[in-house]
């Protein structure tokens, strides 16, 4: 089986507790993810099943987007809800405010990882030093936030709700903490939904339960997409018989014997039989065309 599976994750469980759970009902040991979900969040969750765990890190799209439910009023050392408050303000936000802030946070812009992360300082990961009580200088890193919307906001209750579409790595909680700051209120992230990854919807993704009916009913196979879906947006080149099999056994082919019609210098690769082999690069000074990541078994 191999392929791209794609999982609407549960709350409460990690990306990796989601591979662990597949492992059990599938019964294969080689399964990959791509864009990690925090716990608290749900949503599309791409999974790669046998030789496409090749992909996990060399997918184009790594375009995101998110449903995120916030409070303002409270501040936490997680930035979500699940964390310790830390302080409180008595100062409510109106609509119109949360509104006018919102541009500030559009198109690139700097994000600092928050402590509670995966991310590495000096090989130590942040969220292991935040549990003991250590905050250290995070770097801030470039993002790309496409689309930001406020859908609702109760000003009662001072809770709302946002539309992020953002590029890999993109913090949506530090985004509301961010908003929080901006409104000198605070600001919380209180739920969290994926609705797209990479090109995949939510409403393609499979629930544990729909996954392990599947597997009992043989039907699975059904629900597995192949692995080139995940890069249509390269153009194609399709090869020749003797072409194929050169390119099987790893030589380079000469660029101007490949037939392909296109600027580009990366592409999908197809057999004589119309069988995905894996992604090339078009290389303009040698004039080859070189494989750059397989997805065949020789």
């Amino acid at each position: 089986m191999n392929g791209i599976l794609l999982i609407n994750k549960p709350q409460g469980f990690t990306s990796f507790d989601v591979i662990a759970k597949l492992r059990g009902i599938l019964k294969i040991k080689r399964l990959g993810h791509a864009g990690t979900l925090d716990p608290m969040a749900t949503g599309v969750l791409p999974v790669f099943v046998g030789k496409a765990t090749r992909a996990c890190d060399i997918i184009p799209n790594n375009e995101k987007s998110y449903t995120a439910d916030f409070s303002v009023g409270v501040v936490t050392d997680t930035q979500d809800s699940t964390g310790t408050v830390i302080n409180t303000f008595d100062k409510k936000a109106s609509e119109d405010e949360i509104i006018s802030v919102l541009d500030c946070f559009r198109g690139e812009i700097d994000q600092i990882p928050p402590m509670y992360s995966a991310v590495s300082v000096n090989g130590k990961r942040l969220y292991d030093l935040a549990r003991q009580g250590i905050e250290v200088e995070r770097k801030a890193r470039k993002i790309t936030v496409d689309k930001l919307v406020l859908l609702s906001f109760d000003e009662e209750s001072q809770a709302g709700r946002l539309f992020i579409s953002c590029s890999k790595g993109t913090y949506i909680r530090t985004i509301i903490h961010d908003i929080g700051e901006k409104l000198s209120t605070g600001g919380i992230m209180t739920g969290l939904v994926r609705n797209s990854s990479s090109g995949f919807k939510l409403e393609n993704c499979y629930t544990f339960e729909q996954v392990q009916h599947m597997k009992d009913n043989d039907s699975l196979e059904d629900a597995i997409i192949p692995v080139d879906k995940a890069f249509e947006s390269y153009d194609e080149i399709h090869l020749s018989d003797v072409q194929t099999s050169m390119y099987r056994n790893g030589v380079k082919l000469d660029l101007n014997r490949v037939i392909y019609n296109s600027n580009n210098n990366i592409f999908r690769v197809y057999s004589n039989e119309n069988v995905f082999l894996g992604i090339a690069k078009a290389d303009t000074d040698t004039m080859e065309l070189v494989c750059d990541k397989n997805f065949f078994e020789n």
